[in-house]
């Protein structure tokens, strides 16, 4: 299959990330074993990965509704539904629509990451060791061994000026050849561009531009403000830096 797809599954959240809503048919369910998730031909989830959690929703069909709460892993798109729900049999038409609250949230969250990750790569050349995120809130570590005085203060101040600037986030693909000649692609130590025929970049205009699966606003205002809420020592040279949005 092409980029654009995972397993079977056509990636809807790639080609628009606006979209909350649209019609899809089952290519494969097990109703007599819930867990083994659901495979659509289309599918605007987000699955998870790279720190994003996965999208939450519903799928719609026959006066029926199928909560998702998650995805399996594999080389199909397995959405799993919440327990105790009914599951809908390979070949039903559904409709899917995603939580537009913890997506729109999540959007916001990881473009603050990103920010955040290109302030202090721009300030400090560090790389990152590590991060996760839940709607609103995040921490990304790194390979940092001394901070000034006032470090915490004057990083929330140089974000939040990032964002105020509106820079524009634009979502393109690079070929293989251009992702090996583009330096700091990768900002987290130890790993390397997806070894794929072209790597999905997200270009914070003026500020970061990274190789990343995940969803994002379209401009850094639409973030909001941020604020750092801890800074924290996570080993002699690693420091963990805690983000909320407000």
């Amino acid at each position: 299959m092409g980029i654009d797809h995972h397993g079977r599954t056509q990636r809807l959240d790639w080609a628009d990330v606006t979209l909350r809503e649209w019609d899809c048919t089952v290519l494969w369910s097990d109703p007599a074993d819930p867990e083994q998730g659901i495979v659509l031909d289309r599918s605007a989830f987000y699955p998870g990965g790279g720190g994003q959690p996965p999208d939450h929703g519903v799928l719609i069909w026959q006066g029926v509704q199928t909560r998702i709460v998650g995805t399996r892993k594999g080389d199909d798109l397995y959405l799993l539904p919440a327990p105790g729900d009914p599951v809908p049999p390979a070949g039903a038409t559904v409709t899917g629509a995603i939580d537009d609250e913890r997506r729109s949230s999540l959007m916001r969250t990881h473009s603050g990451l990103h920010v955040l990750c290109g302030t202090v790569f721009r300030d400090f050349n560090v790389l990152v060791t590590g991060s996760n995120m839940e709607p609103g809130e995040a921490r990304m570590d790194f390979n940092l061994p001394e901070i000034p005085p006032g470090f915490k203060q004057s990083l929330e101040d140089a974000v939040n000026a990032e964002i105020a600037a509106d820079r524009k986030i634009v979502v393109r693909m690079l070929s293989r050849e251009e992702a090996d000649a583009t330096p700091d692609l990768v900002r987290t130590q130890f790993k390397a561009p997806p070894e794929l025929p072209q790597v999905r970049v997200v270009d914070i205009v003026g500020l970061d531009v990274q190789a990343d699966g995940g969803t994002h606003v379209a401009s850094t205002a639409q973030i909001g403000r941020v604020t750092v809420t801890k800074v924290e020592s996570k080993g002699r040279q690693n420091r963990r830096v805690r983000i909320r949005l407000t």
